[in-house]
């Protein structure tokens, strides 16, 4: 699908076909697609949760104020955040000192500048962690419309309850959750409603 096109008809779809499956090596295609999303440093502080089963997507249902699609999709999708994902463990730095042919001192370099700016607060931490994974979730969006897929991220849940009950790490956060499917055309879209635009949101200085 053509760029033009994965902008205009992608929308948030409030209905799903919860008859329609969508394949697990369509699923894996979709997120392999959407990590050539950037990041720092090429850190990729992220992970996916995706919630298939009926006990599962009862569990997300509750902490999704009850929201229907995440019963009706075929897969929702938990994206988390690395707070931590800056640190000598992440197996990216083993993988960027072979990218630069060995050179140690540019990889200790860049570990010590990704140290000192995400990892110098809490609340730089955060931003690390929920930028980045940020920029995966809507990648994940505009490469799922490019399989046929629809989806429809949420940001209204109880972000400390999914984090507990899907036993996530005290270094990760949770961004948002994307539900993924098909859309039921039986049920009718509101219409898309306007964006502000260049001259009202951007400033020159």
């Amino acid at each position: 699908m053509e760029t033009r096109a994965l902008f205009s008809e992608r929308r948030s779809v409030t209905f799903i076909n919860k008859t329609e499956v969508l394949s697990k090596q369509t699923l894996k295609d979709i997120i392999n697609l959407a990590v050539l999303a950037p990041s720092a440093f090429n850190l990729q502080p992220w992970r996916i949760i995706a919630v298939t089963s009926e006990e599962s997507k009862k569990k997300l249902f509750d902490l999704s104020n009850q929201q229907e699609k995440v019963l009706e999709a075929p897969v929702t999708l938990i994206i988390i955040g690395d707070k931590e994902g800056y640190s000598d463990n992440n197996p990216v730095w083993i993988e960027m000192l072979s990218s630069v042919g060995g050179n140690q001192e540019m990889v200790d370099g860049s570990k010590q500048a990704a140290s000192y700016l995400y990892g110098s607060s809490e609340e730089r931490k955060l931003k690390f962690a929920e930028s980045n994974a940020g920029l995966l979730a809507m990648a994940i969006m505009f490469a799922a419309k490019d399989y046929g897929v629809d989806s429809h991220p949420m940001s209204g849940i109880d972000f400390d309850g999914i984090h507990k009950e899907f036993k996530l790490n005290k270094d990760e956060t949770v961004v948002m959750t994307i539900s993924m499917g098909y859309y039921d055309k039986s049920k009718e879209l509101y219409p898309r409603r306007p964006r502000r635009l260049y001259n009202e949101i951007t400033s020159i200085v």
